[in-house]
């Protein structure tokens, strides 16, 4: 079962953004029904500008990497919830993803992570090895009939029996940081926890990187590309450096929190 507790949120209302970013925030607490508009006009999430001397790191055509990369973004950078109503918080998110959250409280951090796995294997027809695990180690398999209807009622059992705690279990360690790389989490196990996934990673030709973060949360939302609170300037980017706390608009990982599939 599920467990909900109460958690500390970090507000960004602490952290500074543009004037337009400003503006557009204004007019949502305002209006919260009126969408805050992509005015970037990025349709994918390889689209997202990279900052100056730094390029993409390229993968195989049918890698996770290069699926995260072609994820659609919507026209409208509001984040909802599963009930339809906007998210109190619209400071967090750069873009939003193109990906369903379903009618329900199901798909939050974890589960959001787990849906874009399953996405990209059911979209290579890779079905048997869409395996997810609980917190007991049981897996949850998807079977026949390989179809969206049956994928869709999969993932809602796998939502309800899996949380960060099981999937911080199942995934691998990334020993050095440094090694980012697209499709790798950065996951807190626990009841709740939270995770983000890497989206997208950018090198200089000194070797240094540069990655993207997106999220679901609590209760259930869109999943976001998010900002970087603590440098303007390069958001929605996030570097490699050697500070061990990564600061993401509502919530601090340590860079030892690196996980791979």
């Amino acid at each position: 079962m599920r467990l909900h507790p109460f958690i500390l949120i970090f507000s960004l209302s602490s952290f500074t953004c543009n004037n337009n970013e400003n503006a557009q925030i204004k007019k949502q607490a305002a209006n919260p029904n009126k969408p805050i508009v992509n005015e970037d006009n990025h349709t994918l999430i390889k689209d997202i500008p990279l900052p100056n001397g730094f390029i993409r790191i390229e993968n195989g055509n049918e890698s996770f990497a290069t699926w995260l990369q072609n994820i659609s973004l919507k026209k409208d950078k509001t984040v909802y919830l599963f009930d339809g109503s906007a998210k109190q918080n619209q400071t967090a998110q750069y873009a939003v993803l193109d990906i369903s959250i379903g009618n329900k409280n199901l798909q939050q951090c974890a589960d959001a992570i787990m849906r874009l796995r399953a996405e990209y294997l059911f979209a290579q027809k890779r079905f048997e090895e869409i395996i997810f695990t609980d917190n007991e180690s049981t897996e949850y398999k998807m079977t026949v009939p390989y179809d969206r209807a049956h994928f869709n009622k999969y993932l809602e059992k796998v939502f309800g029996m899996c949380g960060t705690a099981s999937l911080s279990k199942q995934l691998k360690i990334v020993n050095n940081f440094k090694n980012i790389s697209a499709g790798d989490v950065i996951i807190k196990g626990g009841f709740p926890g939270h995770a983000v996934i890497v989206m997208d990673v950018a090198q200089n030709e000194v070797g240094e990187k540069i990655y993207l973060l997106a999220q679901s949360y609590m209760p259930a939302q869109d999943i976001h590309v998010l900002r970087n609170p603590l440098n303007e300037d390069l958001s929605p980017w996030y570097e490699t450096n050697e500070k061990q706390i990564i600061y993401t608009p509502e919530y601090k990982f340590y860079s030892n929190e690196l996980k791979a599939w």
